[in-house]
């Protein structure tokens, strides 16, 4: 993990002990099998996104388990990858649509690059074995990062899509923050309160409300 303005916070919080056993666990897995993401992209979110700048969170479940997918970003996958079905993304797009956005492609980099956490409640995942690695070691970090931007002074917007993200809710001070919660951008449930939930036009209202810049949503 490189070393940026969530590191402290991190170490504060977390026992003493955990870090190790977390390295314990990266190199134990990614020598077992195939991983994802890329052992150097697994803190991509936070490396990206720092603290300070952080001023939107989308809380994803786990990295797309897919060979070729999985950034270290939730949600995100390279440009370049060709999807032959629906996926959370094509959604997503389709609801950035309908709000007059025209985000084109599935790489949300630019969005970490404005300010959006976008953050996987479990980092790693084997190959073709979605969720395989919750309850293992991510939850006291990733709970962690959610608690210190609920900490943190600045009002932001935290997003949470499906159950598995919305049971973060509680992590979150609400009276500060926006908490938006909907139904899972996945074919299986989009159709269930993703679509017409409108969370990209809510928080850029909210973000300016608050004195900051709205997100470029079409980048």
């Amino acid at each position: 993990m490189k070393k940026t303005d969530w590191s402290q916070p991190l170490r504060n919080r977390l026992a003493e002990d955990y870090f190790p056993k977390m390295i314990e666990f990266i190199n134990q897995t990614y020598q077992e099998g195939k991983v994802y993401p890329p052992e150097n992209q697994i803190f991509r979110a936070i490396e990206l996104t720092p603290l300070a700048q952080t001023k939107v969170i989308i809380v994803g479940q786990d990295p797309y388990p897919q060979p070729g997918k999985a950034q270290g970003l939730a949600f995100s996958y390279p440009a370049t990858f060709k999807v032959n079905r629906p996926d959370s993304i094509v959604n997503i797009q389709k609801e950035l649509r309908e709000e007059g956005f025209s985000k084109g492609d599935s790489d949300l980099t630019a969005w970490a690059e404005q300010g959006v956490l976008l953050l996987n409640a479990v980092l790693t995942v084997p190959e073709f074995a979605s969720n395989a690695h919750a309850g293992k070691i991510w939850e006291p970090l990733t709970d962690e990062i959610i608690k210190i931007a609920s900490d943190d002074e600045r009002p932001k917007v935290f997003i949470l899509w499906g159950g598995f993200a919305r049971k973060k809710a509680k992590l979150i001070d609400g009276s500060k923050h926006l908490i938006l919660e909907a139904a899972h951008p996945s074919p299986l449930s989009a159709s269930r309160g993703f679509f017409g939930s409108h969370p990209f036009s809510k928080t850029n209202e909210f973000l300016v409300e608050s004195g900051q810049s709205p997100i470029d949503w079409s980048k």
